[in-house]
């Protein structure tokens, strides 16, 4: 989807997830504005927060990776 990238429900809300954080499938991740409509974004799978790469009020394309989960055991 592309659209612009938040890590928190607001400005001043805590972000959905830190690097560090396990995760589990349905768990919202993270928001994507497009043409003004707010999609929460879920993870598919288990694990935990490796990495975030997207910057949070930056724009996001088609296929960009945006978290990297490293799986759990």
């Amino acid at each position: 989807m592309v659209g612009t990238f938040y890590r928190s429900p607001a400005p001043d809300a805590d972000p959905y997830v830190k690097v560090g954080d396990q995760i589990s499938p349905g768990q919202v991740l993270c928001i994507i504005e497009a043409m003004k409509l707010m999609n929460e974004i879920e993870a598919e799978c288990s694990g935990r927060i490796k990495e975030i790469l997207g910057e949070n009020g930056k724009p996001v394309e088609y296929n960009q990776v945006l978290f990297i989960v490293e799986p759990l055991a």
